[in-house]
């Protein structure tokens, strides 16, 4: 899959890849989508599970420090397409709203408000 790209502009300069990023998708339906058979939200949300669908999303990955993961699944693999830090007021409030627990978490609030409009602002 190649290197990792390391930088929000690698992502916001390559149309087809901005195209094809699920901005509502959260790990938890990704595996649900591609790993197991479990619930999606609403049947019509996909037409079939076969291990030629692919969803790329992004994650906030808390396990080390907090950073940002634009991830690459289909079927059972996974690829992590980029990954860049979070700015420190968004990443405070993150870890404050989380309990500073590890983990990896959806996008959400300010810190995909901050992310949509990095990326698909021109």
């Amino acid at each position: 899959m190649g290197e990792v790209m390391k930088k929000i502009d690698d992502i916001k300069n390559d149309s087809d890849l901005v195209n094809s990023i699920d901005w509502d998708m959260t790990p938890e339906e990704a595996i649900s989508l591609h790993l197991e058979w479990g619930p999606l939200r609403s049947q019509s949300y996909y037409n079939s599970r076969c291990s030629d669908n692919e969803t790329i999303y992004f994650v906030i990955d808390t396990w080390k420090i907090p950073v940002i993961k634009l991830i690459r699944r289909k079927g059972f693999d996974a690829y992590e397409l980029a990954k860049f830090d979070i700015p420190d007021d968004l990443k405070k409030d993150l870890m404050e709203d989380i309990g500073k627990h590890k983990g990896v978490y959806a996008i959400y609030g300010d810190i995909k408000k901050w992310l949509m409009k990095k990326i698909l602002e021109r």
